[in-house]
Parts: structure tokens; sequence; C-alpha cells
């Protein structure tokens, strides 16, 4: 009997860490999701001239504010948009999350 409610635990506490580790990938992506975008529509701002500054630089910094790493710039004046790629590290054995997001024309 003591053998079945130890191995009962074990199970409990193995779904336990499983979901808690699905939580943090799945907040992880809506935070990835959501300063991407942000980070994208900021460097959009900045190459049509509506806010000051490197659209790049702008992008970086949003990033940085909503948690993520910005990885990837790439601003057109000619096309007045904004393509920016960010990732966010998930604590534990997950990979990091990244996502992309453009803005503009």
């Amino acid at each position: 009997m003591t053998n079945i409610v130890i191995g009962l635990c074990a199970l409990i506490l193995s779904l336990v860490t499983a979901i808690g580790a699905l939580s943090q990938a799945f907040a992880a992506h809506s935070t990835a999701q959501a300063a991407a975008d942000l980070a994208a529509l900021a460097a959009a701002d900045a190459v049509r001239g509506t806010a000051p500054g490197d659209p790049c630089e702008i992008a970086k910094e949003v990033s940085r504010r909503n948690g993520a790493t910005m990885r990837d710039c790439r601003a057109s004046a000619s096309e007045q948009s904004a393509f920016v790629e960010v990732s966010v590290d998930i604590p534990g054995p997950l990979p990091a999350v990244k996502e992309k997001a453009v803005a503009g024309k």
C-alpha cells in the first residue's frame, strides 16, 4: 500500500512540474509576441518620422522594456515598414521563445 501511495505522489509531482513548465512556455510566448508587436510598431513610427530616433534603437528599447531581447531589426524608409524579431528566455530546460512582427505599409 505504501508503494502505491509513493508512486501516486511521484506521478502527481511529475504532472504538476510538467504543467508548470508548459505554463511558463505559454506566458513567454505571449510576452514575446506582445514585445515583437510593440517594437515593430515603435520602429515603424520612427521610420515614418512620427517618433524621433533610430528605428532599430527604439525597437530594441521597447522590446527590452517588455521583457524580451531583440534578435533582428530591419527598417525600410522606402516601404515605410519595420520587421522585428525578439526572443524571451524560459527558465529551465526549455529553449527561448522567438517571435517576429512586421508593422507599416
